[in-house]
C-alpha cells in the first residue's frame, strides 16, 4: 500500500519501478477520483494516466497493449476506499 496526496492505493503492477509518488502527485488530476483503478504508463517520457471502474477494469492490458509505448514502464494502482466506519474512527481519533 502506499500512501498519497489523493488517497490510498494498492500498488497491483510496477513495471519498470515506473511508479514515483512526488511525480503522480504533481500529475495527478481531480477527474480521476471517479476511478478505481489508475493505469500511468510513460510515452515520450511524459506520464499519462488512465482511469478504470470495477466494471472495465479487465480491459487494463487491452490498453496497455493499443495504446502504450512497447515495453515502457507503466504502473496499475488501485483505489483504497475508506468505509464509514474507517472514516468516524479516523474523526473520532485523528492521529491514529
Amino acid at each position: 500500500m502506499i500512501e498519497t496526496d489523493h488517497g490510498k492505493y494498492e500498488i497491483i503492477k510496477d513495471y519498470k519501478e515506473a511508479l514515483e509518488i512526488k511525480v503522480f502527485n504533481d500529475k495527478y488530476v481531480d477527474y480521476l477520483d471517479k476511478y478505481e483503478y489508475i493505469v500511468g504508463d510513460y510515452s515520450a517520457d511524459m506520464l499519462r494516466f488512465k482511469g478504470f471502474s470495477k466494471d472495465n477494469y479487465q480491459t487494463i492490458p487491452d490498453y496497455l497493449m493499443e495504446s502504450a509505448t512497447p515495453n515502457a514502464p507503466y504502473f496499475v494502482l488501485k483505489r483504497i476506499k475508506w468505509g464509514i466506519s474507517s472514516f468516524f474512527f479516523s474523526v473520532l481519533i485523528p492521529n491514529c
